[in-house]
């Protein structure tokens, strides 16, 4: 017994001896994402290499990965819901732009804070009357927002009882029935929406206003089934996460990956179907 205790010690200290980024390495050498296919600046399919995803989200986190010595891959799943279940499965390690959801925690772990926080403005036509300064001057007005918009609970729950929304099928429609006149405004992500006016050539007819009306977050969200999940990863992830906010650089790629979809907008391809 003593002898096998004598090797056990010896494998404990040879462990903690090794250092932690080779014992983290070891382990997990290369990280598979995956994401949202179709939400342009933060991630969209790539139209030179469509088997992958570019964007600010795919940007930022390689950045993150890379800092900690990963090799990472961001692959289209094809949809949104075929992203999830592709995490949810463990056939693919994180999803990069993840709502929170409580539902979602037997299943996956969120990284905190969020890699990314989408800012969700009021959008309205340049010539609209719409005197709007806080929330309830928007109460008496008609409003839309995509079905596909992610808000956080707090803010759905209060939109639901306080505000005249409509849903609409995809943030194309919305805008639409906005530019149509059919609704005073339109709820929607500020660079989402520079994207998408973009697309379809209102740039110069909708405009975004005020202060963020919600802002929820976009998370690393690490599948429970992925061999590279953790206590080490997750905890160098949410180390150079929190760091990330006071560089700035969050906002500079958001704004070159606005830059970079605008210019293959001058290219035609499908509006994206957010």
């Amino acid at each position: 017994m003593g002898g096998h205790g004598r090797i056990n010690t010896a494998l404990v200290f040879a462990t903690l001896l090794m250092p932690l980024s080779a014992w983290a390495m070891g382990k997990c050498e290369r990280l598979v994402a995956t994401g949202s296919p179709d939400a342009p600046p933060y991630s969209w399919r790539d139209p030179q290499d469509p088997k992958h995803l570019i964007g600010a989200s795919v940007d930022l986190f390689k950045q993150v990965a890379g800092e900690l010595g990963l090799k990472v891959e961001v692959l289209d799943s094809g949809t949104r819901n075929q992203a999830l279940e592709e995490v949810r499965s463990g056939r693919v390690d994180l999803l990069i732009d993840s709502p929170f959801a409580v539902a979602e925690l037997t299943t996956v772990d969120y990284v905190h804070p969020s890699l990314l926080s989408n800012e969700y403005v009021v959008w309205t036509r340049h010539d609209s009357t719409l005197a709007y300064d806080t929330l309830s001057d928007l109460r008496e007005r008609q409003g839309s927002v995509s079905e596909k918009a992610r808000l956080t609970p707090e803010f759905s729950a209060y939109a639901k009882s306080q505000l005249r929304l409509a849903p609409a099928q995809n943030l194309t429609q919305a805008f639409q029935r906005l530019l149509l006149g059919q609704v005073d405004y339109v709820l929607a992500g500020r660079y989402a929406g520079m994207a998408m006016t973009q697309a379809l050539g209102m740039s110069n007819a909708l405009i975004a206003r005020g202060l963020p009306l919600d802002r929820p977050g976009l998370y690393l969200a690490l599948s429970h089934n992925s061999a590279c999940n953790d206590a080490w990863l997750r905890g160098q992830l949410a180390k150079k996460l929190t760091e990330l906010p006071a560089s700035g650089v969050s906002q500079a790629v958001l704004q070159r990956n606005f830059e970079r979809w605008k210019a293959q907008m001058q290219v035609p391809l499908d509006a994206p179907k957010q």
